[in-house]
């Protein structure tokens, strides 16, 4: 099963027969270096011998710090380090990482989070346990750019087993946060990279697109942690609307990965959900005086969703503001 996608590159073949580690932690970095040290030594903390586990960081040609000094200092020749010759974005230094990836199981974990111990014991167990899974995936803690915890991602199902109508659930709402996420090269040998078209929003519907055709371990216990930082790209995006209008198109996108019987409701929930979401942002950046961007993010609330539910929703969220 291999499909093909005018906008999802193709992830060849790691070439047998010689000894391949069964990880590849692959660590994708642009100007996050104050942040990498500890990326690294939460991956180091707990890796084994290199013979079983690929650590290296993919620099997408940082321009604010050395990421290739903090690797080898930190490291202590235990990492590797590729370096893009000039900026490519982070889909395609995804792709790159994806590519590299020589490990028969991959881990992006991005330079500006970390994992928490037992993080790659739980997920080897995942995989030992149930062969045919393509994916697995543990909660996520969310903090700020100090460390500072802000919140936890759903509790899915209260058992460390196979997700349930994973595609179902995860089509819905984005519940995996990438560094939560290992999935066996050999499905992005099958699925492909991540789709070229999405600036945001490219994690989800691969996520997705991986549950639409392999099973899907999950992991009660939140055993990675994701930076919520402003300059973040995902922050950066929020603040134009062009979140917002990328998650639209994922959502349409994913569409087409569900049984017909329930697609179109699904995707109408999803849009409903992301939309309330955009009206929070739009609030927050009124709240901070950027009128300009309010406006941005509003027009994409409503682009995305027209439901009667998310025009009280973002009424009665205005009115809260006023009064407050």
């Amino acid at each position: 099963m291999i499909l093909n996608q005018p906008h999802v590159s193709r992830i060849p073949p790691v070439p047998e027969p010689p000894a391949r580690p069964l990880w590849s932690v692959m660590i994708p970095t642009f100007n996050c270096g104050r942040f990498l040290p500890q990326t690294i030594a939460s991956v180091l903390a707990q890796a084994p011998s290199p013979d079983t586990m690929q650590i290296e960081v993919i620099d997408d040609h940082s321009t604010v710090d050395d990421p290739e000094k903090i690797a080898a200092e930190v490291g202590g020749g235990r990492v590797g380090f590729f370096r893009q010759a000039a900026k490519v974005g982070h889909i395609k230094n995804f792709e790159t990482c994806l590519q590299r990836a020589r490990g028969r199981l991959v881990h992006l974990l991005h330079g500006d989070d970390y994992v928490l111990e037992g993080f790659y014991r739980a997920m080897e167990r995942a995989f030992a346990e149930i062969p045919e899974a393509g994916a697995a995936f543990c909660r996520s803690i969310l903090i700020d750019e100090r460390g500072q915890q802000l919140s936890f991602t759903s509790c899915l199902q209260d058992n460390s087993s196979l997700l349930q109508d994973a595609v179902l659930h995860l089509a819905a709402e984005q519940h995996i946060m990438t560094p939560s996420i290992v999935v066996r090269r050999s499905v992005y040998e099958n699925l492909g990279a991540f789709d070229e078209r999405l600036v945001c929003g490219e994690d989800w519907e691969m996520w997705v697109r991986i549950a639409a055709h392999h099973p899907v371990w999950f992991e009660p216990q939140p055993l990675a942690v994701y930076r919520m930082h402003r300059d973040s790209h995902t922050s950066r995006h929020v603040r134009t609307g062009e979140d917002t209008r990328h998650i639209h198109l994922a959502i349409d996108i994913m569409a087409s990965y569900l049984p017909s019987s329930v697609a179109e409701t699904l995707s109408r929930r999803a849009k409903e959900t992301y939309a309330r979401s955009a009206c929070d942002t739009a609030i927050a950046l009124l709240k901070q005086r950027d009128f300009t961007g309010a406006m941005a993010v509003a027009k994409e609330a409503f682009r995305l969703s027209r439901s009667p539910g998310v025009f009280l929703y973002a009424a009665r969220r205005s009115a809260r503001m006023l009064l407050s």
